[in-house]
């Protein structure tokens, strides 16, 4: 008798907890990142309580089964896509900034990877909102390990003579963290474009003078 594709998932589900290792393959890769894509989209649109895992591997193009080979449930795709959204937005500041040394530059250059990267991950907000509901700890290990990086550099910053020495980097880091935030809302979200010049520059002058980030010296 033909099965139909509800008792297939069912029989292809893992058991709870069940740790699924990654794929090796490029093609088990690239079709786990299809998964991780669809997920980000379809969690954006719909909310992780309103959305179905048979919504993700429609957005996929994949078949149901083919979902708990790679993730055990609903719960777990969301706690790999925020991973993976932190590690990609880490590299992308990263890559902006290599090379920099002057740490004025190396703000105002994170901050336009920030952008950028809203820009391109749209349910980025979205999906870390709701991750808070759904996994407090992971919503933390998010912040912390964004803050942790921020906090490295402006310890260097300050050795450098390039950061006010009187400011607390935690603090600072987190009062930066907000201020992008809070812009790639108003200007990528809302009006679905990348600061205007005036506002960018505002955030430069911001930077420099405000938050005691100065130059270094030019020898």
């Amino acid at each position: 008798m033909k099965q139909d594709s509800g008792s297939a998932a069912r029989r292809a589900r893992p058991e709870r907890g069940t740790i699924i290792p990654l794929p090796t393959t490029p093609r088990g890769r690239r079709t786990r990142q299809k998964l991780l894509d669809a997920a980000e989209a379809v969690f954006g649109e719909l909310g992780f309580h309103n959305a179905g895992i048979v919504e993700i591997t429609q957005r996929a193009d994949v078949a149901l089964g083919t979902f708990y080979l790679y993730f055990p449930d609903k719960k777990a795709i969301l706690q790999d896509l925020v991973r993976t959204l932190n590690a990609r937005l880490r590299g992308a500041i990263s890559e902006q900034i290599r090379g920099l040394d002057d740490r004025l530059e190396q703000e105002v250059a994170g901050f336009a990877a920030f952008f950028e990267f809203v820009r391109e991950h749209r349910n980025l907000y979205r999906v870390i909102l709701q991750v808070e509901t759904v996994d407090e700890e992971l919503f933390r290990w998010h912040y912390r390990t964004l803050a942790d990086g921020y906090v490295r550099g402006l310890r260097r910053a300050q050795a450098a003579g390039q950061v006010r020495p009187d400011l607390e980097p935690e603090a600072l880091a987190y009062s930066l963290m907000g201020m992008a935030e809070s812009l790639g809302s108003r200007y990528v979200l809302w009006d679905g474009k990348l600061p205007p010049a005036a506002a960018r520059r505002t955030i430069r002058t911001f930077l420099e003078g405000g938050l005691g980030v100065r130059r270094k010296p030019r020898r």
